[in-house]
């Protein structure tokens, strides 16, 4: 399944890791960004986020956000942009 979405994490973060490991075996693609490397990055965090820092997060093509979902959750939101 092609993905089209970036994720935002760290790299201290265990649930960023165990998205990025659930993604790539099931073959989705995506786009990481590291916020604490990019600090323009981090803004477009806590604006999906109501100020926070929560990651991981991802933006859509669509402009869309999830925080920290699951893998069902990611899945669907493909599916619906795959239907636009």
């Amino acid at each position: 399944m092609a993905g089209t979405f970036t994720m935002y994490s760290t790299p201290w973060c265990g649930y960023c890791h165990r998205l990025k490991s659930q993604l790539k075996r099931e073959g989705i693609s995506f786009e990481e960004v590291d916020i604490e490397q990019q600090p323009e990055a981090a803004q477009i965090v806590e604006k999906a986020n109501n100020g926070n820092q929560t990651v991981p997060t991802l933006v859509f093509e669509d402009g869309t956000a999830l925080t920290n979902p699951s893998l069902a959750q990611i899945k669907a939101q493909l599916e619906l942009a795959s239907q636009a």
